[in-house]
């Protein structure tokens, strides 16, 4: 009960913090106009984007109103058609994703991670732990492809490559995901990679198979076979989860006779590097030329696009958050 009044007595608390800031602010506006005091200008205006920028961060999480959305997240990326360009395309995303992470005060850990032969890797497996990352990520779930003139073609051939991106919450050991022990088929295999002569040496890598759905996760990053199969587990029932709301969504779709969610395998979103710069998200719109800034970690403008896109589905964002978009 306590968490639950804590819950919903932050944002409270927040918008009382941003009104405040929002009055004082005024406050000066107007003294600095009367007295036309030019040397308050850079302030006042470095102050009111700061401000711009907490209420925006704001509006997003209000939005962020699912029943996971405040849990930690478990995001993998997937080499996919391309090749070599498509591993390396993959490291770049998780890359990417690491630096929006560490910009935003969450913490990352490499759960699994398969490199390529050449280049790049084929799939790799991070924990994203801090408050509301699923939340934020869940946008990023589904097919990314890149547009450039290819590194590894000797003849500067300009390349498509495909990664996909999966994203599901991390569950609390008590979450209703019923697993039974004959659903799945565990496999355990040697590490491959960096990680010393015990991970080399001994079959700690697991593989764990669901039967009924064909979902197959691994782990090989612990020292041992004990916590490669708890991780692997977690991984499993997270995507369970997610599977048993999408079906969920989907038929409540049906009933509304609107189009489901975005389904794995679908393309969300095209990174241009030549013959333009540009990055475009599909579903939303939203597009911006600085490709660098959004290789660096820039995703705050598509996140905040797909929630509002997603609230306007469910009712919770008027007319009037329309237009201001």
């Amino acid at each position: 009960m306590a968490a639950e009044v804590e819950r919903l007595r932050k944002p409270l608390d927040r918008y009382s913090e941003l009104k405040g800031r929002y009055d004082e602010l005024a406050a000066l506006v107007e003294l600095a106009e009367e007295q036309g005091d030019e040397s308050l200008r850079a302030e006042l205006q470095k102050a009111t984007g700061a401000l711009d920028s907490d209420v925006r961060e704001f509006t997003l999480s209000l939005m962020l109103n699912g029943r996971y959305d405040g849990n930690n997240a478990i995001l993998s990326v997937h080499a996919g058609a391309g090749g070599v360009d498509a591993m390396d395309w993959t490291m770049m995303l998780l890359r990417m994703y690491t630096r929006w992470a560490e910009a935003h005060g969450y913490r990352v850990e490499t759960w699994d991670l398969q490199p390529g032969e050449e280049a790049g890797i084929k799939s790799a497996t991070i924990r994203v732990s801090g408050e509301s990352a699923y939340g934020y990520l869940k946008a990023e779930h589904g097919v990314h492809r890149l547009v450039r003139i290819s590194p590894f073609d000797a003849s500067g051939r300009r390349h498509t490559s495909f990664a996909s991106v999966d994203v599901v919450p991390e569950l609390a050991d008590d979450t209703e995901v019923v697993i039974r022990p004959e659903d799945i088929r565990v496999d355990t295999f040697r590490s491959g990679g960096a990680g010393g002569q015990h991970v080399n040496k001994t079959d700690s890598a697991v593989r764990i198979t669901h039967l009924p759905t064909g979902i197959v996760v691994t782990c090989q990053n612990e020292r041992s076979q004990i916590q490669n199969r708890e991780v692997a587990m977690k991984i499993l029932r997270a995507r369970l989860a997610r599977r048993q709301e999408e079906e969920q969504e989907a038929r409540l779709a049906a009933l509304r006779g609107e189009q489901g969610s975005i389904a794995w395998g679908n393309q969300i979103r095209s990174y241009v590097f030549q013959p333009y710069t540009m990055v475009k998200d599909h579903r939303t719109e939203a597009q911006t030329g600085n490709v660098q800034a959004v290789m660096d970690g820039d995703l705050d403008q598509f996140i905040f696009a797909y929630l509002a896109m997603q609230a306007r589905r469910k009712g919770l964002v008027g007319q009037e958050q329309n237009r201001s978009e």
